[in-house]
């Protein structure tokens, strides 16, 4: 797969690195990259493994563009909103570098579709935000002996890794078992940092690129930590747990995480229509209580009216909850109301719950 010299004056900044050379500007050429999710990490991920000119690019994505998007999927822009991202990714990444080959993947990733996909790369790439699915891409990337670069994003802080490359430790030797479901919230209720991906996912993009040319010392056995308040870093290496369970086949993740929805539950889910059509009924107003699970500090920047019980302190306020009416308990999105549901119908035996599908991010644009 010789370069043309198109591609030699496209790429002749990275080529005159005598490390890096022609010889490793035609290894991304051959190569064929996997990137899952193209959202906040996403994006820095496949703009800069575009523009430095992997020659395969797998995208996995299957979620529209919303205007909260803006702020840090710098892929997109305001006019592209309720679009397809993955439509809208692979022109902007063809715009970038006509020379990089996209195969798109309009879906979610889950454990039925995942070894027929990957297999296909020779390393994948974690753009999510979600645990069933960081053990999920693990899993199969053990399976099929393929390396996985890991980028995770919380408020101002990040992490790296690059795991199961040339025997190296593996997501599991980090976690060997998920935090439960309420430790770990994701972007759309913790909030980010808007430049925090672009720093973490173009730290994933480079050490795909150094673990395709094998240049330099990829973060194999390592977690690399970043703290962007204070711009302080470390490394921490990552043993391998001796001994451990082999794994044999992928298996029901949501589940395996915590964050399975019971049937009982998925019958409690109700829209903002659907809640307004409640209200407007005869005594709707006094036949309702509604409730917000989020924190005092977000409450106060925006709240839909609702009575301020945040989850971290819930069973304080049990007494106030009523047995009596509808009561329609939300948050950011959904998840943490989703959480408050459970205590409450497996703790309490509280039977008048429903819960905003989506919350405040699902019914911000109807407001």
């Amino acid at each position: 797969m010789a370069l043309s010299i198109e591609e030699i004056r496209r790429y002749d900044r990275q080529i005159l690195l005598p490390e890096f050379g022609l010889q490793g500007q035609e290894k991304l050429k051959q190569a064929r990259v996997l990137v899952i999710g193209c959202g906040g990490l996403g994006s820095p991920i496949l703009l800069y493994l575009a523009a430095a000119g992997v020659g395969t690019l797998g995208i996995v994505e299957d979620d529209t563009i919303a205007t909260s998007n803006l702020q840090r999927q710098v892929l997109y822009t305001s006019d592209k909103v309720g679009m397809s991202k993955l439509t809208e990714a692979e022109k902007r990444l063809q715009a970038l570098n006509p020379f990089v080959e996209i195969i798109k993947y309009e879906l979610r990733l889950s454990a039925n579709n995942a070894l027929n996909i990957i297999k296909d790369y020779d390393i994948v790439i974690d753009g999510t935000d979600n645990f069933p699915t960081r053990y999920l891409v693990n899993d199969a990337c053990v399976l099929l002996n393929k390396p996985f670069v890991y980028g995770a994003i919380h408020r101002f802080e990040g992490q790296v890794a690059l795991f199961n490359y040339k025997g190296s430790a593996t997501y599991r030797d980090l976690f060997p078992t998920p935090p439960p479901p309420e430790q770990a919230p994701n972007c759309a209720e913790a909030g980010v940092l808007g430049v925090l991906p672009g720093i973490i996912g173009s730290m994933q993009a480079l050490e795909a690129i150094k673990a395709i040319t094998e240049i330099g010392e990829p973060l194999a056995g390592k977690l690399l930590m970043l703290d962007t308040l204070s711009m302080q870093s470390r490394t921490l290496k990552i043993p391998k747990i001796p001994d451990a369970p082999a794994i044999e086949k992928l298996i029901d993740y949501e589940a395996f995480c915590g964050v399975s929805l019971a049937p009982a539950y998925e019958d409690s889910e109700i829209t903002y229509e659907q809640y307004l059509d409640l209200l407007a009924k005869p005594h709707g107003k006094s036949a309702i209580q509604l409730i917000d699970v989020r924190e005092k500090h977000e409450f106060d920047i925006y709240n839909i009216g609702g009575e301020l019980m945040p989850l971290s302190e819930l069973e304080k306020h049990i007494p106030k909850i009523s047995t009596d009416k509808t009561v329609v308990v939300h948050c950011q999105s959904g998840i943490r109301s989703r959480r408050a549901i459970e205590l409450l119908k497996t703790k309490y035996g509280y039977t008048n719950l429903l819960n905003f599908a989506g919350g405040i991010n699902a019914i911000s644009d109807t407001l």
